[in-house]
């Protein structure tokens, strides 16, 4: 004759332990959260910049009495149209972004984790099967490291827009003392379009960077939090037949 029992009665060493690894180093998290507050205050202070004077920037599109958008709109966002002091915030933390891109460079050449971020040939290949597994057309996700394919190339690329928004931002600081850099982006307003689409790129990375780690669960982000990632326990034995002696 045998018997149930659930697996509260099981004795602790009979199910499963979930073991910590460790996913994320603690300077690419310090890096990571540092560079949160930081390039929120670069893209409020640079519309405040952008739009400290808007009366002609669309002159065919009004939505205020004369400015592009409501008053509601600057109130909100405080865009007070005060140009020295949008330059100054902008100016001031736009070299933490630097020092901190800086630093973030450094450690990836000096660990190697920018191996985690190139994706290889092979990857590439894996794109439309993750494609298919991420809209729910197969069950079984490619095999990946650190990474997949699509977070690399993401990844890969806001790094090379950090580069741009800073060579960007420079060629529009010192447009004179700096006119070879101004001139590779083709001038002075060619180069302050590219830092305007720069500044939009990050803006949609960072919506979408944020619908994935929501879709991921909080595992992913407690894992950028404290470093270290629980794997999936396996299923606990809720029953479990023993002899009734």
């Amino acid at each position: 004759m045998t018997k149930a029992i659930t697996a509260t009665e099981v004795d602790q060493t009979d199910l499963p332990e979930r073991m910590a690894t460790e996913k994320h180093p603690r300077a690419i998290r310090w890096m990571h959260w540092f560079n949160v507050p930081i390039l929120t205050v670069m893209i409020w202070s640079g519309l405040r910049i952008y739009w400290s004077y808007d009366v002609s920037r669309v002159p065919s599109i009004r939505f205020g009495e004369e400015t592009l958008f409501p008053e509601g709109f600057y109130d909100v966002l405080q865009l007070d149209r005060k140009l020295a002091r949008g330059m100054a915030f902008h100016f001031s933390f736009g070299w933490l972004f630097l020092i901190n891109g800086l630093l973030y460079v450094l450690y990836l050449a000096a660990s190697k984790e920018w191996k985690h971020l190139i994706p290889r040939f092979a990857d590439i290949k894996k794109i439309p099967a993750l494609l298919l597994h991420d809209i729910g057309l197969r069950k079984e996700a490619p095999e990946q490291g650190q990474y997949n394919v699509m977070q690399q190339l993401a990844y890969s690329g806001v790094t090379v827009l950090g580069f741009l928004a800073v060579a960007t931002g420079f060629a529009i600081y010192k447009p004179v003392q700096l006119s070879w850099l101004t001139s590779i982006f083709g001038g002075y307003q060619s180069a302050r379009l590219i830092h305007f689409i720069v500044t939009m790129s990050f803006l949609a990375f960072f919506v979408v960077h944020i619908i994935q780690v929501v879709r991921a669960g909080f595992g992913n982000f407690w894992s950028m939090v404290t470093g270290y990632e629980l794997e999936p326990a396996d299923e606990p034995v809720l029953e479990k037949e023993v002899a009734d002696v």
